[in-house]
């Protein structure tokens, strides 16, 4: 399976993470999706556009031989307010595109060419964030739980925000509550840091308690323990 990404036009970066264009090969393995707190846009040849919701746990994902996917990947709390939809509605789900937008999925037919596929959902997007930019406390929320040293129970105060707001303008952003949030972002930290030592060692840079704790989490997030994990993502791709 081919894998590759990129940054998104200058336009798009502050509400997309990547572009992104997935081959499957003949001899492709099942590719096993992490959370990662973002939602994507996807095109996919033969089927046409949908929406790939925040996830809570991991995700496999088994394509046909010969399937190519582009996609663009939204920032964590960028999503709800660009395609003016509460995340939540969407968690662990695939939703079809013309479910939410008809008239958007029309352009987006599973015929078109991938390249010409990708370049419309760009523009989509751009409308889109155009029309509803993303919430800067909500952007800055999610910059705050990157923060390992940070208590959630402090991050409503230093955004100016009561507990109740926060909640409720977050999880509609980003799909899910800010612990979750932390979350899953301390857990990419683990995932950047593969390689960089056991998992002990890993476990520590990464924000968390102890290996015990980094273990209960990976096989909650991605079914599998740290050393399951680290020999799977050598043997497979994780993207969406």
């Amino acid at each position: 399976m081919g894998y590759i990404e990129w940054a998104p036009p200058a336009p798009l970066r502050e509400v997309a993470v990547c572009l992104w264009r997935r081959t499957v090969g003949a001899d492709s393995s099942p590719a096993l999706i992490l959370p990662d707190g973002c939602v994507d846009l996807i095109w996919q040849s033969g089927t046409g556009a949908y929406l790939a919701g925040p996830d809570t746990g991991p995700m496999p994902a088994t394509l046909p031989a010969g399937e190519t996917l582009m996609g663009v990947r939204l920032r964590p709390g960028a999503g709800g307010t660009t395609l003016g939809v509460p995340l939540e509605s969407l968690r662990n789900l695939r939703a079809d595109l013309a479910d939410l937008r008809p008239e958007s999925a029309r352009r987006l037919r599973g015929d078109l060419d991938p390249d010409e596929a990708l370049r419309r959902m760009v523009t989509l997007t751009g409308r889109l964030a155009g029309e509803r930019p993303p919430d800067p406390a909500m952007l800055a929320a999610v910059r705050l739980l990157d923060d390992p040293h940070l208590r959630v129970p402090e991050l409503a105060a230093k955004l100016g925000l009561s507990d109740r707001q926060l909640r409720r303008r977050f999880t509609a952003a980003a799909g899910y509550g800010p612990k979750t949030m932390q979350r899953v972002l301390r857990f990419q930290r683990f995932l950047r840091l593969l390689g960089e030592g056991t998992a002990g060692e890993l476990a520590a840079r990464a924000g968390y308690v102890d290996q015990a704790h980094l273990t209960r989490e990976s096989t909650a997030l991605a079914g599998l323990t740290p050393a399951a994990l680290i020999a799977s993502r050598t043997r497979t791709g994780t993207r969406r």
